[in-house]
């Protein structure tokens, strides 16, 4: 490493990070907010500061030559190191003014930010929230800050990404009380694909896992309807003989305000995992560090979420 090597910028150092982490030159443009070509100049600079090829093309994709493995972590550590230094050592939610953009249900709209925003108003008044809903796996969107944080159900965190548990729960079939297989206590794999399906579409996954061991043993139900929304999930149910997969919690919740109820599945049974999520790009600002342990204080102390079950 030379001349080439010592006028590298900062700047060009998050771009560096960036091609490391994404391995795609298009897709690494559009986090950017540059073009391809730009990008394609700045891999020929590093390519000449590091004396590797970096990115290497197989097939139609790119893979990490055995220099960049090497120098993925190091970059992201001094980046990281950089932003703390860029950071006020002294960080008060009381005269902090920015907005977070927060992604989770409407399920967590309804139930848990009425609370939220009241308590935020006590403690960090200048503080404003820009609410999402998420949708499963988007995790591009904590990538390129379209959000801040993430509250959802997922398995486990992408390798970039960072997350907290919040608790988990166990997955049921919700139904009207007056459905035929209301009466029952589990609901076998004949009386579960015997009827109507419902899915939402939003917010974590609620039921691959149950498609998956379908497909394994040659079946499939019947998914008549998708729809984004917990709130219109609900009215279907309580009105129709379709069948929803939904965490215990909630369907709890909804038979304290609707005729449904809950069954567990005799012929799979699968435990979901509450988490918040944000983005190494984060990982190091206060303001991000303070308004994460918030939101996951929040969530984890929340009667609508069951820490722990």
């Amino acid at each position: 490493m030379g001349q080439a090597f010592n006028n590298l910028s900062i700047a060009q150092l998050h771009v560096l990070l960036m091609l490391l982490e994404v391995r795609n030159l298009s897709h690494a443009a559009t986090r950017l907010g540059t073009s391809q070509s730009a990008l394609s100049r700045h891999l020929a600079q590093f390519r000449e500061a590091f004396g590797d090829p970096l990115l290497v093309r197989q097939g139609r994709q790119y893979i990490l030559s055995e220099r960049g493995v090497e120098l993925l972590e190091p970059v992201r550590a001094v980046l990281g190191q950089l932003q703390d230094l860029a950071t006020p050592s002294q960080f008060s939610p009381a005269t902090c003014e920015r907005r977070f953009a927060l992604a989770g249900s409407d399920h967590v709209a309804q139930y848990i930010l009425p609370e939220l925003l009241r308590d935020l108003a006590q403690v960090a008044p200048g503080v404003g929230i820009d609410f999402r809903p998420w949708e499963a796996n988007r995790f591009d969107w904590l990538a390129s800050g379209k959000v801040d944080l993430a509250t959802s159900m997922i398995e486990d965190t992408p390798a970039e990404f960072h997350g907290r548990v919040i608790g988990e729960d166990l997955a049921v079939c919700v139904m009207r009380s007056g459905h035929p297989l209301a009466g029952e206590e589990t609901l076998s794999a004949r009386q579960f694909l015997a009827w109507p399906h419902l899915k939402i579409s939003t917010g974590g996954d609620k039921d691959s896992f149950v498609d998956a061991w379908l497909r394994k043993h040659g079946q499939q139900r019947d998914l008549k309807l998708t729809v984004p929304y917990y709130s219109a999930a609900l009215e279907v149910i309580r009105t129709s003989d379709m069948l929803l997969m939904l965490p215990e919690h909630i369907a709890r919740k909804w038979s304290e305000q609707a005729e449904v109820c809950c069954k567990p599945l005799a012929f799979v049974e699968h435990r979901f995992r509450y988490w918040v999520v944000w983005h190494s790009r984060t990982h190091g600002s206060a303001e991000q560090q303070w308004f994460r342990k918030f939101i996951y204080e929040h969530c984890r102390g929340s009667q609508f979420l069951s820490p722990g079950r």
